[in-house]
């Protein structure tokens, strides 16, 4: 039950002065359909109006001054501009309209009329002027014209000044809580009250206070980190409080790992040694392994999955694609099936009779492993006894989803995959409910990907010796650049180029140029990345949707062509799709010159290293604060108040602070519970994802 005290919060936006029919869907559009939306939403900038005469006016500033109505200046000309002559005693200068101005100006400021004018002034030849007066009031309504303005985010129909008045109302609406912080942590930073923070954030006086390290922003971005880290951290609590069968290391995974073609890395020992640990708890395991391309994931959860087997009990791996299924499966069967462990796909596609034997196999244990896609979770899939759900890009699925599959069995363990790296001042924002592994290490002999960048008034040179490389034997991606947030806009840049490069290509080579981008149809895409994967294919011209999922060892060369348009993390996986064979790999960035500061520095970053944790870290710094966009693919949480990059100092604070309350009050009882009580209520955690989501 949400606490009464914030029900004014929770009320509908339209319950607001001046939110009609008409206002309130554009609001909802905007920020949200609750008043708290409002509340929460910050001014993007500030706009001060100092007050000056006529004389002191500075050219190209927003200012305001106290004049007269002098004269006005209509012209009979069609098309030209309306002006009105205004003056104190200092000077005289015009107010200016252009289209739209006229005749109903006359009435409403009558000559010799006093007014108060705010806008930016601008020299009209040798005179001043304001074009179009943001403000043009009685000039007794002078203190009407704020001195300090912030500018609020804005939407078709609904102006900033619109937005300004309503967050303001929405404001009023907000009431003293108790206060949840520890009162020294409060201290130490300088910190106000929660309600004092507000009134600031919706204040500020100079742009210091508009900065995402001001105290009154530090302190609300706390908050919500704090409700954040304390809805992962009951639910990691909840998890582990329910006792599971425990599972012992078993000589099965340690027979497949000595048949394995090579040694596994340190990094992969020590994880198989955290996962042992957990199964054989006896507690529900819920673990992330994070690991680069390549760092060999699917290994270790196969190991695992052995252990799970040796004792009678049955794994489930499910992968967002079924290309991805289809290869997790080629990488377990035959290691299992030489230990006479039998693992099936299971997707979408399967029908009738074949479908039928599967289900089967997996009712009666016959199939001690299952790799599918979300096929896995629904109702006439049964298991006899599943022990073991392994997540394979695990961003890729919601919560609900995870745990439909874990609802399958009976305390089912859960081990999550991902093979986009995050940096660490970030992982407890997104794994703070689970136990994270880091598989840091590459296997050994792996060539890393000669990495070089180059103009794109190169391409034909670039194409060139792309036709050299296909006669060879040779096969490339080639990336479409991401021109616009319009994914048709993204088809039609690749469609482009795969035309381009058949016509370059030539009859033979062009007919092997294929396309797959995300408007395509399911069965057309998976039919053109097999042909690619059986070599019938040479070129494949993709969008991004080949970020994660597609092992072609034979694919050698990869071409992004207007690299400086993506993030570093994503330039990190597109590369991460060659180097997987036995032949040197190289990888192109094709760049628009000139290129930005950032754009450069992405691009010598790649250049120099492959380590994706590093270039994670990287690429955190090069966005900064307010640039999360590539980090969002992550299941980064939509934060309204807290900036992940500009605060991450705060984010371990706020889960060392979670964990102690839970150490110290679990069922939150005490004074300070009570109050973390509302604290959650008022963000709406569950579950660990973000409250917009959430409600």
């Amino acid at each position: 039950m949400r606490p009464p005290i914030l029900f004014p919060l929770f009320a509908e936006s339209a319950t607001l002065k001046g939110v009609g029919p008409k206002l309130a869907p554009l609001v909802a559009k905007l920020v949200g359909e609750r008043v708290r939306d409002l509340v929460f939403l910050a001014p993007a900038s500030l706009v001060e109006r100092p007050v000056r005469t006529v004389s002191e006016m500075v050219e190209g500033e927003v200012q305001t001054v106290r004049v007269r109505i002098d004269a006005h200046l209509p012209s009979h000309k069609i098309g030209a501009p309306y002006r009105i002559r205004v003056a104190d005693e200092t000077g005289f200068m015009f107010l200016t309209w252009f289209k739209g101005g006229g005749p109903h100006l006359a009435p409403a400021h009558p000559v010799g009329e006093m007014r108060a004018v705010s806008g930016k002034s601008e020299l009209w030849g040798i005179e001043m002027q304001i074009a179009h007066p943001e403000y043009l009031i009685p000039a007794e309504r002078a203190d009407d014209i704020p001195r300090h303005e912030p500018v609020y985010p804005a939407t078709a129909g609904l102006p900033a000044r619109t937005v300004r008045r309503l967050a303001l109302n929405a404001l009023e609406k907000a009431p003293e809580l108790p206060d949840w912080l520890d009162p020294a942590l409060k201290a130490r930073e300088g910190w106000p009250d929660w309600r004092e923070a507000l009134a600031r954030l919706h204040a500020p006086q100079t742009e210091a206070d508009l900065s995402l390290q001001s105290p009154h922003r530090r302190r609300l971005a706390y908050d919500e980190f704090l409700a954040h880290q304390l809805a992962m951290a009951q639910r990691k609590a909840a998890n582990r409080a329910e006792p599971a069968t425990a599972i012992p290391s078993s000589e099965l995974s340690r027979r497949i790992e000595r048949a394995l073609p090579y040694r596994l890395t340190g990094a992969q020992l020590r994880t198989c040694a955290e996962i042992g640990g957990d199964l054989a708890s006896g507690q529900r395991m819920s673990r992330l392994i994070q690991g680069d391309v390549g760092a060999g994931k699917t290994v270790v959860a196969m190991l695992a999955m052995a252990d799970v087997a040796a004792s009678g009990r049955q794994s489930a791996m499910m992968a967002p694609t079924e290309i991805l299924a289809r290869q997790h499966l080629e990488t377990l069967q035959a290691p299992l099936a030489a230990q006479g462990l039998k693992a099936i796909l299971l997707t979408g596609r399967d029908k009738g009779e074949a479908r039928r034997e599967k289900l089967a196999a997996l009712a009666s244990c016959e199939a001690a492993v299952a790799v599918g896609t979300h096929a896995l979770f629904q109702d006439e899939v049964v298991f006899h006894d599943l022990a073991l759900a392994v997540i394979d890009e695990q961003h890729r699925f919601g919560v609900s989803e995870r745990q439909r599959l874990q609802a399958k069995g009976e305390a089912v363990h859960l081990l999550s995959l991902s093979a986009t790296p995050i940096p660490r001042t970030l992982e407890l924002t997104l794994f703070g409910d689970l136990d994270v592994s880091r598989l840091d290490e590459k296997p050994p002999g792996r060539k890393p990907v000669a990495t070089t960048a180059a103009p794109t008034t190169r391409i034909a040179e670039v194409t060139q010796r792309l036709r050299g490389a296909l006669a060879s034997g040779a096969q490339a991606f080639w990336i479409c650049p991401l021109v616009s947030e319009s994914e048709l806009l993204e088809v039609t840049a690749a469609e482009d180029r795969a035309e381009a490069l058949r016509e370059a290509l030539g009859p033979q080579l062009g007919s092997r140029v294929g396309l797959v981008h995300g408007q395509m149809p399911g069965p057309e895409k998976d039919a053109t990345m097999a042909a690619f994967a059986a070599g019938e294919v040479g070129v494949l011209v993709a969008t991004t949707v080949v970020e994660v999922g597609v092992n072609v060892p034979n694919a050698t060369i990869m071409v992004i062509e207007h690299a400086e348009r993506f993030g570093l993390a994503q330039l990190h996986q597109l590369r991460g799709r060659v180097g997987r064979g036995a032949a040197q790999s190289s990888c192109l960035l094709l760049y628009d010159p000139p290129l930005s500061k950032t754009g450069q520095a992405r691009l010598e970053t790649l250049r120099e290293t492959e380590d994706g944790f590093l270039i994670a870290e990287r690429d955190l710094e090069l966005r900064g604060g307010g640039d999360l966009l590539g980090l969002k693919q992550s299941g980064l949480p939509d934060y309204k108040l807290a900036d992940p990059a500009a605060h991450a100092d705060l984010i371990p604070v706020a889960a060392a602070d979670a964990r102690l309350i839970l150490a110290r009050d679990p069922e939150l009882t005490s004074p300070r519970g009570e109050a973390v009580r509302v604290l959650q209520a008022l963000f709406d955690w569950k579950s660990g994802e973000g409250w917009a989501a959430a409600g």
